[in-house]
């Protein structure tokens, strides 16, 4: 499906990823900022596409309830590692192995040794930011990829100024594709946003079902630029158009 041809909204499952699609970057991931009107967007697009709308984000899925409330019906977290089909419904978490306890004590060593760097942990894995101090990046590249090595369970992933350790085999691609196999999204054709290397096997899977997927940049040039076009979609009749 072409940019500028996007399924009706009454045929639409909308998946969109979280930090620096939906929301702005920050410096620290608990400094981000959900702007105002936001959620109340989220509320009446989730109306208007049957509940089809979903958050597909690496973060845990508490983190997202805490940043959105109810305003998504779905939730897939740390990159598929867990997903919530429902409201109200369990966290299913496929059988997927947690970094060894030595792994995650070198992290701490390494953020500790590179003033700047956090270490956020993850129930299946972990992640560097070095947002603050930019400079630490290949180093901490290197260490983890000597750490990794050892286990081909794992995989190491680029992002926005971080570096992420996750089980391999998950990504936001079989977190599409699980969303999209179940009510309200079956049946549906799936438009995905999102802004980073971690988003493109999302982007993928969208396509790949007969929908579309766009990166941030590509397409409205910012997460306020996805914002106005969300926030035009629950105000008109249809989508509006894409920059």
């Amino acid at each position: 499906m072409s940019r500028d041809k996007l399924p009706p909204l009454a045929e639409t499952a909308l998946l969109l990823d979280l930090d620096g699609t939906l929301l702005d970057l920050a410096p620290r991931p608990e400094a981000v900022v959900v702007p105002a009107g936001l959620t109340e967007t989220l509320r009446v697009l989730r109306d208007r596409l049957g509940g089809a709308l979903g958050i597909i984000t690496g973060r845990p899925i508490d983190t997202i309830d805490a940043l959105l409330g109810d305003a998504p019906y779905a939730v897939a977290g740390e990159h598929g590692g867990a997903i919530r089909h429902a409201p109200g419904e369990a966290v299913r978490r496929p059988a997927l192995p947690a970094p060894p306890a030595e792994w995650l004590a070198a992290a701490e060593r390494l953020a500790a040794s590179h003033p700047g760097v956090l270490l956020e942990r993850k129930a299946r894995g972990f992640a560097l930011h070095f947002r603050a101090a930019p400079e630490a990046g290949p180093a901490l590249h290197d260490a983890l990829t000597a750490m990794l090595s050892r286990s081909p369970a794992f995989e190491l992933l680029p992002a926005h100024m971080l570096w992420e350790v996750r089980p391999s085999g998950m990504d936001k691609g079989k977190a599409l594709r699980a969303l999209m196999a179940h009510a309200p999204f079956a049946g549906r054709k799936p438009v995905f946003v999102g802004d980073d290397v971690t988003d493109e096997d999302a982007i993928r899977a969208a396509r790949a079902l007969g929908g579309a997927g766009f990166q941030v940049d590509e397409a409205f040039g910012s997460p306020s630029g996805v914002r106005a076009w969300l926030q035009g979609a629950a105000m008109a009749e249809d989508w509006p158009p894409l920059r």
